[in-house]
């Protein structure tokens, strides 16, 4: 059972455009959810309720050192993914928090990077039935050379939004 939540639906009106237009289009759209995404050069490489691709190239102003892609920017790829393919799972009423992230750093990278985050028929599920909770959402970063430069393990919880009322509650006389 997968829900259509309003970022879905925004998604969904892309399909009306150009195959060219998708990945420019879609890296734009998710950015006026994450304003920050504009700032990191991310690309969303493919969105689905199922499964979030997202990529960078290895240029000057994301690189290290020796010129890999710095460690912050390849953490910042695997969360942006687990990140979207979470909202693309939660009702409109749950609010989506990182919770934890573990990384191991297992050999140096090579070239452009690239993230694949899913979620499965069972967590999407649980996302939508329960008001709250927690789960890992599977990734895998990869390098130009297929090979996974990073290991991680990504939890994010979710839980109810708070409404205007709660937020500002009356003032006392």
């Amino acid at each position: 059972m997968r829900i259509e939540n309003k970022m879905a639906k925004q998604l969904k009106q892309l399909h009306r455009f150009p195959a060219a237009w998708q990945i420019p289009l879609q890296t734009w759209l998710m950015s006026r959810f994450v304003p920050f995404i504009k700032t990191t050069g991310l690309r969303f490489e493919h969105i689905s309720t199922e499964e979030v691709h997202v990529s960078i190239r290895n240029q000057r102003k994301v690189q290290n050192h020796i010129h890999g892609i710095h460690a912050c920017v390849m953490a910042l790829l695997a969360e942006t993914a687990t990140g979207f393919v979470t909202n693309m799972n939660t009702p409109d009423d749950k609010l989506i928090l990182l919770k934890s992230m573990h990384i191991d750093y297992v050999r140096r990278s090579v070239g452009n990077m690239r993230a694949l985050a899913r979620i499965d028929e069972g967590q999407a599920c649980l996302m939508q039935q329960t008001e709250r909770g927690h789960l890992v959402v599977p990734c895998q970063v990869f390098d130009e050379s297929d090979e996974e430069p990073i290991i991680v393990t990504m939890t994010w919880a979710w839980l109810p939004k708070k409404t205007t009322s709660e937020s500002n509650p009356p003032a006392s006389t």
